[in-house]
């Protein structure tokens, strides 16, 4: 089979090499007949016709076989094709303008005969160009054919640099007095990467900047346009992803938004100077380092018998990756178990290894910087990027690692699993993420609904007018919080049957009524370890059937924990939630539990991530925005004193009751409680062991028996409480 393959290839290759050999001859056959009496016969004849039929046009179309015939030859019929769309309009227009020039408004069709007999001259397009230029003098005339003219001329010019003009227009013409409005200040982006080796030494100059104009939120943020965006690919450069732009729809039932969404018709977007911003510059010393890195780690390598070339050095906020390719024939996995080796000769502090580089057939192998770099906020909201990203629930995420800003969608998510250690950089991403949502979205298009059993994290949010409650700080309120939101998705859901829709985009779309349109909710719980220690069957329930169903209905969660143990995040709500984000953990272990591989143990913290999104190959190494409390405070009492929040106390209501109807876990609801009451009164001596072997259970639900034994007063508390227990 191969064989025949190979045979095929090489007679189609053989097929287009004798067309395009032809072609060529044939071209420069009538160029030897048209610039020089020494055809004969037939080349007189060849002239006669090219000159006659093409005018000024006869002269240029042999050279333009002899390309065609190169092309083909090269690269087939398809880009032979492709020229000829890109080449034929500017010649035919080329043959109407010399008509027109030479002969003006005598457009009868006696002259026809003439313009092919004047073949001698250079003063018009030959007998195709009178025929055109005749069927368009005769319609338009002589002013309006050379109006025609221009106007498919400059028409043209646009296509073939496919250049966009409308876009132009909006952004240079219409949207020029906006930018003289704007109360911003022009800032510089630093942008870094540093190419292929063999353009190492060239290109390693100082960094250079590069201007991106500010624009207002307050001004322009509520005309949205449609645009391009990044999804922000570290291995591709200035490319953009095209993202289909979500609308929001109108909904006929759901009562309870239709005032909600009424009060806050003039919401401007908070000043983006209230953010903190710096510009670190790159320097000629930290380009002479990367080369001496990339040295260094070929060295390293050959002298482990690995031969290895630095293709690609990209240098991010934390870390710098070396794209290493190495020699055919050698298994990547004797270069992953180098990691300690190749850390140990750079002086690095750890070093993570991509084996390979989704897409590329090289290795990355990222190493710490000497000095990290700060992302702040600021230098990622107040970027063209976010600022043109055309979702609601745009997430500032932070910067990949050739130091290009990135930018998520939350809804696309749908959910995300946030995990790391104490310290890692946790909450300040869901300080960063709360923030985007706030300049990206009014609160009629997106609410929310924090959940923090902690007290502390999110309790400065409270006032903002985005929360649909107060922050929910008690556990069994939370519960209650979540119970609603499964409610609420049951309503959704009638209602879309109803109007015979399949989303809230759909749904808010259909309806007419601005006031009844169903914003966008986003469940953001800052610790699932307190709320699972509460209660962990009823959470976990309500999480799944949330993580389930709710993408369709506008709903969104992201959770967030420090401790990620299977008991905390269960298989249920991992299979559930597809998106994950890991900050630095302290084992391996962790790392698997989040993102189902290691990696996230040899994160540098500080906002070091690992992103996974939904459908991602591989995790994304990333480095978090930051964002300051202060710089919080500002925003958030900068918006409450322009837009006072509207809390819905039928939904506070509907959760207070909700809570008060679930079961909490306690011993007290454990399925043993009963038998372990029997077992107590028919004992003398009550002891933990004696559950555990009674019941085959395990030490800590058999303490908490013990425990709620003693709280009822069943078993009085000896002086070894753990241990034992006397009947009453």
């Amino acid at each position: 089979m191969k064989k025949k393959k190979q045979l095929k290839k090489k007679e189609l290759f053989l097929k287009r090499e004798y067309i395009g050999i032809s072609v060529i001859l044939i071209g420069l056959l009538v160029i030897i007949s048209v610039f020089t009496n020494q055809g004969g016969l037939i080349g007189n004849s060849i002239k006669e016709l090219f000159i006659g039929m093409f005018g000024i046009g006869g002269y240029v179309i042999p050279f333009y076989l002899v390309v065609l015939g190169m092309v083909y030859m090269r690269m087939g019929l398809n880009q032979v094709i492709h020229i000829c769309l890109k080449t034929i309009p500017p010649l035919c227009i080329a043959a109407l303008i010399a008509h027109v020039i030479t002969y003006g408004e005598e457009h009868t069709l006696g002259l026809l005969s003439l313009f092919y007999w004047q073949q001698a001259t250079f003063s018009n397009g030959g007998y195709f160009g009178g025929i055109i230029a005749e069927f368009l003098l005769t319609l338009f005339g002589i002013y309006g054919t050379y109006c025609l003219l221009v106007a498919i001329t400059i028409t043209w010019v646009l296509w073939a640099m496919d250049f966009p003009i409308v876009p132009w227009i909006k952004k240079n013409i219409f949207a020029q007095p906006t930018k003289k409005k704007s109360t911003y200040k022009k800032k510089t982006q630093v942008k870094k990467n540093i190419p292929e080796k063999k353009e190492l030494s060239k290109q390693l100059k100082p960094i250079q900047e590069t201007k991106i104009e500010n624009l207002d939120y307050q001004e322009e943020k509520l005309v949205k346009k449609p645009v391009k965006t990044t999804i922000s690919n570290s291995a591709k450069k200035n490319n953009s992803a095209k993202i289909e732009k979500k609308v929001e729809k109108d909904i006929e039932t759901s009562v309870e938004f239709k005032s909600d969404l009424a009060i806050h018709p003039n919401y401007k977007f908070p000043n983006v100077n209230l953010l903190h911003s710096t510009t670190q510059p790159g320097s000629n010393s930290e380009n002479e380092d990367l080369l001496e890195h990339s040295k260094k780690l070929e060295e390293t390598l050959a002298s482990f018998g690995v031969e290895a070339k630095v293709l690609k050095i990209s240098r991010g906020p934390t870390v710098t990756r070396y794209e290493v390719q190495p020699k055919q024939g050698t298994k990547v996995s004797k270069i992953v178990n180098l990691a300690d080796d190749i850390s140990l000769n750079l002086a690095a502090a750890g070093i993570r290894i991509e084996a390979p580089i989704p897409g590329k057939s090289a290795v990355g192998i990222e190493v710490p910087n000497s000095e990290s770099e700060i992302v702040y906020l600021k230098d990622v909201i107040d970027n063209d990027n976010f600022i043109a990203f055309p979702s609601n629930l745009a997430f500032a995420v932070g910067k990949d690692i050739s130091g290009k800003p990135f930018i998520a969608d939350i809804a696309k998510m749908p959910h995300i699993l946030i995990a790391g250690s104490t310290g890692s950089g946790k909450s300040v991403c869901i300080n960063t993420l709360i923030t985007s949502i706030i300049y990206k979205s009014t609160p009629d298009e997106v609410k929310l609904i924090l959940i923090d059993p902690k007290v502390v994290e999110l309790s400065i949010y409270n006032g903002i007018p985005h929360l649909l409650i107060p922050v929910v700080t008690d556990p069994k309120k939370a519960a209650g919080a979540l119970h609603w939101a499964v409610n609420e998705m049951t309503k959704r859901y009638a209602a879309f049957a109803e109007n015979s829709v399949r989303d809230v985009t759909g749904y808010n779309k259909k309806v007419k009524d601005t006031t009844l349109k169903m914003p966008k909710i986003v469940i953001i719980i800052d610790e699932l370890a307190d709320l699972m220690m509460t209660g962990a069957k009823e959470v976990e329930e309500l999480i799944c059937r949330l993580a389930q169903m709710a993408r369709a209905a506008g709903i969104h969660l992201v959770i967030a924990t420090q401790r990620p143990s299977v008991d905390v995040i269960t298989g249920v709500i991992k299979a559930n939630i597809p998106s994950r984000l890991a900050f630095a953990v302290s084992s391996g272990v962790d790392s698997r539990t989040i993102l189902d591989m290691h990696g996230a143990e040899k994160l540098m913290g500080k906002g070091d991530m690992l992103f996974n999104p939904i459908g991602a190959a591989k995790p994304l190494r990333l480095q978090g925005a930051f964002i300051s409390d202060d710089e919080v405070s500002a925003i958030v009492n900068a918006i409450k004193l322009k837009f006072p929040v509207d809390y819905k106390e039928e939904i506070i209501e509907s959760i207070i009751n909700e809570s008060s109807n679930l079961k909490i876990n306690s011993s007290e609801e454990d399925e043993l409680f009963l038998a372990a009451t029997n077992l107590a009164t028919t004992t003398d001596n009550l002891t933990i062991a004696m559950l555990q072997r009674n019941f085959k259970i395990g030490f800590n639900r058999a303490s908490k028996l013990m425990t709620a034994l003693e709280a009822k007063g069943i078993v009085k508390k000896g002086t070894k409480k753990v241990k034992t227990g006397e009947i009453n």
